[in-house]
């Protein structure tokens, strides 16, 4: 099972953690934790308070960040997300995380607060959510 910690404060992490519910709506995949919460600091420890954005552990443990995090959830999203997620691997790695930081710089003023963006969590995924 593969963890995402976002930040809960940010709404393009809350539009990104939808997105990935609408296509894995049983659970099977993703398991999703602010990196705010309790789970984030036990499982990246002091480490967590430095990230500003998603960040992504597999089932190995190994923790994954900016474009390479955008492309393993675009693997395991399988189809047409697949297909991008492997031509994404193709550009170097450095101008794909210079395109996440562009956006993650820009991301509150362009998707706001979660206080703006209304995070509405289906009662019957709420147990996809750790603390």
């Amino acid at each position: 099972m593969i963890t995402i910690f976002y930040d809960g404060t940010c709404g393009l992490c809350h539009r990104s953690v939808q997105f990935l519910l609408a296509r894995d709506p049983e659970g099977h995949r993703f398991r999703y934790a602010p990196l705010q919460g309790t789970t984030a600091s036990e499982a990246l420890g002091e480490s967590a308070q430095t990230f500003d954005s998603m960040v992504v552990k597999d089932e190995s443990g190994q923790l994954l960040t900016r474009g390479n995090a955008a492309i393993r959830l675009g693997k395991d999203l399988g189809g047409g997300w697949r297909l991008l997620a492997i031509l994404a691997h193709a550009v170097p790695r450095f101008l794909r995380d210079l395109t996440y930081d562009f956006i993650a710089k820009r991301r509150f003023r362009w998707f706001g607060h979660t206080d703006q963006a209304c995070p509405l969590v289906p009662s019957e995924q709420r147990s996809f959510f750790l603390d």
